[in-house]
């Protein structure tokens, strides 16, 4: 918006951008209109950025950045005088311009270098843990049998142990789970558990658990008002960019689900800044980006602005990037044909302005120079303005570590998800029914192993007993015999011969 635009609206709140022949500033009732911030590598996209959730928190409109790069940390500290930015100030005319730091909360994935940033399985649902995973259909569709399991038996899915126990009570209960969910071939529920361990081994199980991150807790402002800046740490996040698109688009799905509706306001609830926006996209599938796209659509009606910044604009499906209305655009280098195509498509994308060339003027700008055109009054994008960029209050560039502990320090959630919780879910329940099915299997098998003792010792018992009444019945045998020959001749003659000898 022109300087001649801001006087005809003296009421509505603006944050000024920057200028040369005027000054340009960006209306906060359209600021939920969502932007893009594009350019090449050391253009100034990221000062950009700065002056952008500067103005938006000295106005109380806290925002969402991730710092890729590392270098942002230093808008939680005052920035430092210098003739260039004193030369700055003075053509584009900023008056009460003042070296100040931005109220800022650090959060960092891994808890390293911010607050922990944690969600659980069951709030990134299967389709973006499908994405995050790279699941194909097939794999897809027994994640999601394994979530209504979990449903459907009343257990929780918080954590990766959650989410790891329950595929394999779905791998040993596959023939069950077939004949009541569909198909479940047990090879599809390996090939998901091997992949979840891969993505365990890039450290994302430090993303799922409790506490979770409530949505309200980046939404604070200072006593005086001001918007703070959440600041989530990166630089370590981006080696693994699926966690990092996949965590993005969690959240802004979250601020989209969560939030109620809230009309048209003098300014947004919220601002998040999504860098390095071409990961979202890249091998996404139709359904992804028809979701984006959605929730692009939808946000703006609760107060959320989502500004994507790229370098360049084709980075951006067209369904999106018609949702964009803020447009920053740094310079482009158009050194070959896909190059100068780029360059082309961007300078089509802006309300075209008489005195210069769109074209021409996006492979001329300097570093700091931006094409700027916003959203006026009802809704029109302004005439496209070679812009020079305000200088940032705060500091460009990393804070130290120091300065970051300090800050972490003085941070209003400090020990609000620094400790780690681990209530029963999915895991204590299938852990548990496991050690009383042991345990069951246990007493079943030593009471088989007493039976079959008992069983051996009354037989041994038995044999014992024959063996004995057999050699009783042996005896008995002789016995008669005798007896029987006694009553005999034979056994007449034997007495009678006996006795004789002895009558001798």
């Amino acid at each position: 918006m022109t300087q001649a635009a801001q006087k005809a609206e003296p009421t509505q709140p603006q944050l000024l951008i920057g200028g040369a022949a005027e000054q340009q500033f960006l209306n906060l009732k359209f600021a939920n209109r969502h932007g893009l911030i594009a350019g090449a590598t050391g253009t100034g996209k990221t000062v950009t950025l700065q002056v952008l959730a500067e103005g938006f928190a000295r106005m109380g409109v806290p925002s969402f950045v991730a710092d890729v790069k590392g270098d942002f940390s230093g808008i939680s500290q005052a920035g430092n005088p210098h003739p260039k930015v004193d030369e700055r100030i003075q053509k584009i005319g900023i008056e009460g311009f003042s070296f100040k730091a931005v109220p800022t909360i650090f959060w960092d994935l891994f808890g390293e270098q911010g607050h922990p940033v944690r969600t659980t399985i069951s709030e990134m649902g299967p389709l973006l843990l499908s994405r995050l995973l790279d699941l194909n259909d097939t794999q897809e569709g027994v994640l999601n049998i394994c979530f209504e399991i979990a449903d459907d038996e009343g257990m929780l899915l918080l954590d990766f142990k959650d989410l790891q126990a329950m595929l394999g009570h779905l791998y040993e209960n596959a023939e069950e789970a077939s004949r009541e969910y569909g198909n479940v071939a047990k090879a599809t529920v390996g090939a998901v558990q091997r992949k979840l361990l891969v993505l365990e081994r890039q450290g994302a199980e430090n993303f799922f658990g409790e506490p979770a991150m409530r949505i309200e807790d980046l939404m604070r402002t200072t006593y005086d008002g001001q918007g703070f800046v959440n600041i989530l740490a990166a630089d370590k996040l981006i080696q693994s960019p699926k966690l990092y698109a996949t965590f993005l688009l969690w959240l802004m799905s979250e601020l989209f689900e969560e939030l109620p509706e809230m009309g048209d306001a003098e300014k947004p609830r919220m601002v998040f800044f999504f860098d390095e926006a071409h990961l979202l996209f890249e091998d996404a599938p139709k359904a992804l980006i028809d979701k984006v796209e959605q929730v692009v659509k939808l946000i703006r009606s609760k107060g959320v602005g989502i500004y994507f910044i790229t370098q360049n604009p084709q980075d951006i499906p067209d369904e999106v990037l018609g949702q964009l209305g803020n447009r920053f655009q740094h310079a482009l280098r158009a050194f070959t044909p896909k190059d100068q195509k780029a360059v082309k498509v961007a300078a089509e994308t802006f309300r075209a302005n008489p005195d210069f060339d769109v074209q021409e003027a996006i492979t001329q700008m300097g570093v700091g120079e931006a094409l700027v055109s916003t959203l006026q009054n009802k809704g029109e994008p302004s005439m496209v303005q070679r812009t020079l960029i305000c200088p940032p209050q705060s500091r460009i560039g990393p804070a130290t570590d120091l300065e970051r502990q300090d800050v972490m320090a003085k941070s209003p959630l400090r020990g609000v998800y620094d400790s780690l919780q681990d209530r029963e879910s999915a895991y204590e329940i299938l852990k548990k029914r496991g050690d009383e099915k042991a345990a069951n299997e246990e007493r079943i098998k030593a009471e088989q192993e007493r039976i079959k003792a008992q069983e051996k010792a009354e037989k041994e018992e038995a044999k014992a007993s024959r063996k004995k009444s057999s050699r009783m019945g042996y005896g008995e045998a002789i016995a008669k015999s005798v007896i029987r020959s006694v009553g005999s001749s034979i056994g007449r003659k034997i007495v009678r011969g006996i006795l004789g000898n002895i009558l001798r």
